[in-house]
């Protein structure tokens, strides 16, 4: 849950800014923020039980609630002090720590239960530092907490018997340590879950292009075109009823097979990639063009009427027609022939589709080069 969301957005943005890796960071700054908060009220409740002085009990307290807000002021502003979170990770454990030590030294008899709370900070730090660093940082928990309590009970045996704090330490570090390369497990496993989902994510995205994009001239395929032309008959049947202002157009590379016979393959391949390009260029920003078979291509425009329809194919016939392909007889003029046809009201497509083919055959059979309207 956030705890910003009764916050208005203006008020929000100002106090824990906009990005989302900011937000996150305060988000950890309030949880521990209210594990301070809890910490200090423990502090005096053990105050009014007679078990910690009252005077280091309220230095403590303001040493931790002023820390708290500096730490806020280091994450809010994190951006233009350059500070990395792994850096701003460590140096808030450092400081978590410390307070531990310094409130190990002043609980009396519940000074054992305070432990728990190194076990909370290193698990706590597995969120923004690696394995490595969140086993270092365990390792310096354990020599701070070690030292306050060899220097306790080298300084009064009798309130922290040697014993006691041996046996204590010993249950700390199997707790810390453990911890630590538990954390550090997940992390790598969370890591790894996160490469994995990253690469499932490119895998979709290449599969969801394959299927959608042919492969060659990087124009839609037929399988795609085909959804285009049903999202196509959905969207103006919503609009007025029984569809109709579109129109369909199938174009032929006028003499393809001689090109592939004469030059081979690989430069009809180069013929198809650039015939693509510059025809592409010449469509209007909705219209649609789709590799339909082997030089074969179906053009969709949208919204359109046959005379504009017509305009788009004799821009792309200029353009084909200035197309030079190295490797081929310069002299030589490409062109294609194309059928035109305006879907009619309530007709499928695939209707359209038809009386286009049907146009296009007498294209090639009047002489090729040419635009015919079914």
């Amino acid at each position: 849950m956030n705890p910003w969301r009764p916050l208005s957005g203006a008020a929000s943005a100002a106090l824990f800014g906009a990005e989302p890796a900011l937000r996150r960071m305060l988000n950890y700054w309030a949880a521990t923020a209210l594990l301070y908060v809890a910490g200090i009220a423990l502090l005096a409740c053990q105050v009014a039980a007679g078990y910690s002085p009252a005077a280091p009990a309220m230095l403590l307290a303001c040493v931790a609630g002023g820390g708290t807000l500096c730490f806020y002021i280091l994450i809010r502003f994190s951006g233009a002090l350059r500070l990395a979170p792994e850096v701003l990770a460590v140096l808030q454990s450092l400081f978590a720590i410390g307070c531990g030590m310094a409130a190990y030294a002043i609980a009396g008899p519940v000074r054992a239960a305070l432990l728990t709370m190194t076990v909370v900070i290193i698990a706590f730090c597995a969120f923004a530092l690696r394995p490595r660093q969140t086993l270092l940082l365990a390792t310096a928990a354990l020599l701070g907490l070690g030292g306050t309590m060899w220097r306790l009970q080298a300084g009064d045996p009798q309130r922290f018997p040697p014993a006691v704090e041996a046996m204590t330490f010993g249950y700390l570090a199997a707790a810390l340590l453990s911890t630590a390369v538990l954390t550090g497990e997940m992390t790598r496993l969370r890591r790894r879950m996160k490469r994995k989902t990253q690469d499932l994510t490119q895998a979709l995205e290449t599969i969801r292009t394959l299927a959608t994009v042919d492969e060659l001239t990087a124009l839609a395929n037929r399988r795609h075109m085909n959804e285009v032309l049903q999202a196509e008959e959905r969207r103006q049947s919503h609009r007025n009823g029984n569809g109709g202002g579109s129109c369909v157009a199938l174009l032929d590379i006028d003499f393809f097979k001689q090109v592939n016979d004469r030059h081979g393959h690989a430069l009809g391949d180069a013929v198809l990639r650039e015939f693509a390009l510059v025809a592409r260029g010449a469509l209007r920003a909705r219209d649609t063009l789709a590799r339909w078979g082997g030089e074969e291509f179906l053009l969709l425009l949208p919204d359109a009427a046959p005379a504009d329809a017509h305009q788009v194919l004799e821009r792309m016939l200029e353009r084909v027609h200035a197309l030079r392909i190295e490797g081929m007889d310069p002299e030589r003029r490409l062109s294609f022939s194309a059928g035109l046809a305006e879907r009619r009201s309530g007709e499928p497509f695939t209707e359209a589709i038809s009386r286009a083919d049907k146009a296009l055959y007498r294209a090639k059979a009047a002489g090729r080069d040419r635009i015919e309207m079914a």
